[in-house]
């Protein structure tokens, strides 16, 4: 089913994880308004693994341009009718979810030869725009190891790092490097100088030549060169409970 689930208008989901818990078991789009929200908007919501996440980007066959300003991230792009569709959710959004309560951001990667992998952190918060949607993510569990803090060396992390990055757009350059990681690696990101997780990259079938390492990276898992074939970037509460009737 490729259209948004209509629940009527009973009552208003702040997050997918309520929905969930109010007995819709069904993965597909949904409409939710966080609290801060202005207004409600179409999200993915994924039943399975435990139900009630909130998918706020997918990766799945480079169908969508990544490569955008300032505006487009901030507000949200992509395809949110069909359940593979890519898209990015909207630094706003982002921020009005995770202000709300403690989330756990699980990010499902796979590659081309059918292996998956995940990395899983605890308090995922995104900041407001005056502080330009800086990331904020707590302690790491998983298998594809712990990239966007930069902690699998020590002599790196200081460059390597996306803890309380600011987030980057080629029009936006928020970041640590004298050049301009967003233009270089074509996509909006917290970079740092630059990156060694960038999973808003440019979609390569696996491993790639460029000039940059633009692709879809996630060092600790394939290194820089290999562009990864499928991302999941999705969030529930910290203290998620399935509510199972």
């Amino acid at each position: 089913m490729n259209t948004v689930i209509d629940l009527g208008s009973k009552r208003q989901y702040a997050d997918c994880s309520e929905i969930f818990n109010d007995g819709y078991k069904l993965s597909g789009f949904y409409k939710i308004k966080p609290l801060q929200s202005p207004a409600e908007f179409s999200v993915y919501c994924d039943m399975s693994d435990g139900g009630g996440w909130t998918v706020i980007q997918r990766r799945s066959d480079g169908s969508e341009n990544f490569n955008r300003g300032w505006k487009d991230y901030e507000n949200g792009f992509g395809n949110f009718v069909q359940k593979h569709g890519e898209y990015w959710l909207g630094n706003k959004n982002l921020h009005f979810l995770t202000t709300q309560e403690d989330y756990t951001l699980k990010i499902d990667l796979a590659d081309f030869e059918k292996n998956s992998r995940y990395a899983q952190y605890k308090n995922f918060k995104v900041g407001d725009e005056k502080n330009f949607y800086e990331l904020n993510i707590g302690e790491y569990s998983g298998t594809a190891g712990d990239s966007l803090a930069g902690n699998f060396h020590p002599e790196v992390q200081w460059w390597a790092s996306h803890q309380r990055m600011k987030f980057s757009t080629w029009d936006r350059d928020h970041d640590n490097y004298e050049g301009n990681c967003a233009e270089e690696d074509q996509s909006g990101w917290w970079f740092n100088r630059c990156h060694s997780a960038n999973l808003n990259g440019v979609y390569y079938s696996g491993p790639y030549t460029a000039k940059t390492d633009n692709g879809i990276v996630w060092y600790t898992w394939h290194g820089w060169w290999y562009s990864l074939k499928s991302v999941v970037m999705k969030i529930r509460p910290n203290d998620f409970i399935p509510n199972v009737i």
